[in-house]
């Protein structure tokens, strides 16, 4: 299949056939803070070295230098970003600076007013956690914070009018028998696509059984990944038939602390970064030579983790350059 088909706007065939370590950056994650105002069942929060909130001077520098290595895409995440007080001149620069699209991960509990100013500053992505049906396993899912699972999918209703929203259905436990009406209730709160993905500490391969077929065709990542469980593949993990090795991140970056990881799922996992996000004139190679030298099945994070979009991807690539 074509990457475009898969429904992320960031994957393509044709930059799957261009990446390397010296091309235009395609999509980069800036962590922000490690603040947040739920406390999620599944989250284990960052490690140390990312622990508070990064400096304004330094979040501007790095959206600068992705900038000038031809950045289309930045998210920025947390911890729940909207907390970090600059957050609407970081997301004014990246716009000034031309990145085509600008991501938000975000709980969906700030006000809508809040949300609202960053789309008028260049915001045009936000992913929302929506990881409930209803409100007792919403409010439970992240920390049993009273009335906030009626504000989180209000935000969701209200912002999927206005620009691309996306929901992350997280699976645990928990809600694995609301798995289906999660997905319905997204679908008719309007959003452009639904991501459900297995928690970390339950990866075990999800069987979700849609029955309004209607559902699936309107979200290309939804129907990506119900197809994948259809045939037995997993949403987390490699196979040895895979790529063993990562070219994400030859054009694809997290930094958080004052370092750059491989991935966001890797800075996640508490994996060590690739290095220090200060020698600039290293940087991509660093990333080159990681790409290239690090075996990811021999890495349990890797291994374990890898996301069935991740591993299209780098099929991919091998495909296109190993021909």
């Amino acid at each position: 299949m074509k990457l475009e088909q898969i429904g992320f706007y960031t994957l393509s065939d044709e930059r799957a056939k261009k990446a390397s370590g010296i091309t235009h950056l395609s999509r980069c994650e800036l962590i922000l803070t490690d603040r947040c105002n739920f406390k999620c069942p599944y989250c284990r929060g960052m490690g140390q070295d990312c622990k508070g909130d990064m400096s304004f001077e330094f979040a501007s520098f790095v959206i600068k230098w992705w900038a000038f290595h031809g950045l289309k895409n930045i998210r920025f995440s947390g911890g729940e970003p909207t907390l970090y007080p600059k957050l609407n001149d970081l997301v004014t620069i990246a716009k000034n600076d031309e990145v085509e699209r600008i991501a938000i991960s975000t709980n969906g509990s700030a006000s809508l007013k809040a949300y609202m100013q960053l789309i008028e500053n260049g915001v045009n992505d936000f992913s929302i956690s929506l990881d409930a049906c209803c409100s007792a396993t919403g409010e439970k899912m992240c920390g049993d914070i009273k009335g906030m699972w009626d504000i989180v999918t209000y935000n969701i209703q209200e912002l999927s009018k206005l620009t691309y929203v996306t929901v992350g259905i997280v699976i645990t436990e928990h809600n694995l028998n609301e798995a289906e009406r999660i997905i319905k209730l997204a679908h008719d709160l309007g959003v452009s696509d639904i991501r459900i993905i297995p928690a970390a500490q339950f990866s075990k391969n999800l069987s979700v059984n849609l029955k309004t077929k209607e559902i699936m065709e309107k979200h290309p990542i939804l129907k990506y990944r119900i197809n994948n469980m259809i045939s037995g593949k997993n949403i987390r993990g490699l196979e040895e038939s895979d790529n063993h090795f990562c070219p994400l991140v030859l054009d694809d970056m997290a930094v958080a602390g004052d370092s750059h990881y491989p991935c966001i799922i890797y800075l996640r996992e508490q994996g060590e970064p690739i290095g220090k996000f200060k020698n600039l004139e290293t940087v991509r190679q660093e990333r080159k030579e990681w790409s290239e030298k690090h075996d990811c099945m021999k890495d349990p994070i890797c291994k374990n983790n890898c996301l069935d979009v991740c591993r299209e991807y780098s099929n991919k690539w091998r495909e296109y350059h190993h021909e």
